[in-house]
């Protein structure tokens, strides 16, 4: 039986399998989201083609789909449209088939048509990559085997093809969207998996994208790193990458007192932010009005109890479902500070959603709300407005 050319220990074949799997992740957040979907970088001819290579050869998926999926993904997220909602699917079904869910959707013309604009259609694409995307893992299992045996060869290769589609269809798409840690206050469900974006390339900082999506960075917070951006810096410094888009850090200005252009624009820019700091300055009241009147309000079936109706107080209208309404506006119904804090919240979200009001009366409006908001005998939006005036 063919032994292959090399001989590695168990442990030293768990290391090639491991810098393997991990370029291949490097090349999907790279090239396939950063680069492609989200056009947050330019990538220089000899690192884009080899990210193209590479994902020929070990994962078989043709660029314009998966971008055009992508792109679609965040057009629709969390609606019956969503290739891989969760909310929509169920966890269970994107966690563990959530690959089969990116077939399907990659046999849909009009998607394809819609949102797969502006992918690679050079020679290669249209005659090696495109039609052929499944030689390249073929090829790839011949290497795999030449190199280290039959069955050690074919485990390998294995773990290869099984990679993407469990981290990135499986764990991003579904977890990524069910369960984790929000910075932001996003319209969707996406969550940060872990603050330290390694194993899946910075990836696991879903909602930091979905805040930003654009951004070539996805961390944010200062405890947060994300590999894969660290690897673009390096492609920069050898002229292999530009960076066009990076989410703008919070800045505040202590000594601000009043609302003006640059309060309103940092207040537009850092919505997502804005609505996580309005829940967490809101949390302990909101917390103590739900326990007070939780035994006069019936929870929708599976609630876990009051916390989770809190949490729904800071959530859009729309996102809540007939039973989690009702829920809310009883509570509403019973309770004057909750029917301010949820009324605030719906006035400060119109401040960056009107179309039809001047900057002026933007800034106007804005500084109504603060006003308002420190008049209104609540600590916590007292305190809040005072730190929205400090946005700069």
């Amino acid at each position: 039986m063919f032994s292959g050319l090399f001989h590695p220990s168990f442990w030293e074949l768990v290391g090639v399998v491991l810098v393997l799997t991990h370029i291949t992740i490097a090349s999907v957040t790279i090239f396939l989201h950063r680069h492609q979907a989200h056009r947050a970088l330019d990538l220089g001819p000899v690192a884009s083609h080899f990210f193209r290579l590479w994902l020929w050869l070990t994962t078989g998926m043709v660029t314009r789909e998966w971008a055009a999926i992508h792109r679609k993904h965040h057009a629709k997220c969390e609606t019956a449209e969503d290739p891989h909602s969760p909310q929509f699917h169920g966890i269970h079904k994107v966690l563990w088939t959530g690959v089969m869910l990116y077939v399907q959707e990659s046999r849909n013309p009009q998607t394809l048509e819609r949102y797969g604009h502006g992918t690679p259609s050079d020679w290669m694409e249209r005659h090696v990559y495109g039609p052929h995307s499944k030689l390249g893992v073929v090829l790839m299992l011949l290497a795999d085997v030449a190199m280290f045996g039959l069955i050690a060869g074919f485990l390998v290769w294995l773990t290869q093809m099984v990679w993407i589609p469990f981290w990135a269809a499986g764990v991003i798409n579904g977890l990524g969207h069910w369960w984790g840690y929000r910075t932001f206050q996003s319209k969707d469900a996406s969550t940060n998996l872990v603050p330290w974006g390694i194993l899946i390339g910075g990836e696991e900082l879903h909602n930091n994208h979905h805040a930003y999506a654009t951004s070539a960075k996805l961390s944010n917070q200062w405890y947060e790193f994300d590999i894969g951006w660290m690897y673009i810096r390096l492609l920069e410094m050898v002229g292999q990458a530009k960076v066009k888009n990076v989410a703008a850090r919070v800045q505040f200005d202590r000594s601000k007192t009043v609302v003006d252009a640059d309060t309103l624009q940092a207040v537009i820019t850092h919505r997502y932010d804005v609505l996580a700091r309005y829940a967490r300055y809101l949390a302990g009241l909101t917390q103590q009005e739900v326990e007070r009147l939780a035994h006069r309000v019936t929870l929708p079936a599976g609630s876990s109890g009051t916390a989770m109706l809190s949490r729904w107080l800071h959530r859009e209208a729309a996102e809540l479902d007939e039973g989690e309404r009702a829920a809310v506006g009883a509570l509403l119904d019973q309770s004057a500070p909750l029917r301010t804090v949820y009324s605030m919240r719906e006035e400060l979200v119109a401040i960056w959603t009107r179309t039809n009001l001047t900057r002026d009366q933007l800034i106007h409006a804005l500084q109504d709300w603060c006003v308002r908001a420190e008049q209104s005998n609540i600590a916590g939006l007292q305190r809040f407005s005072q730190r929205l005036r400090c946005y700069a």
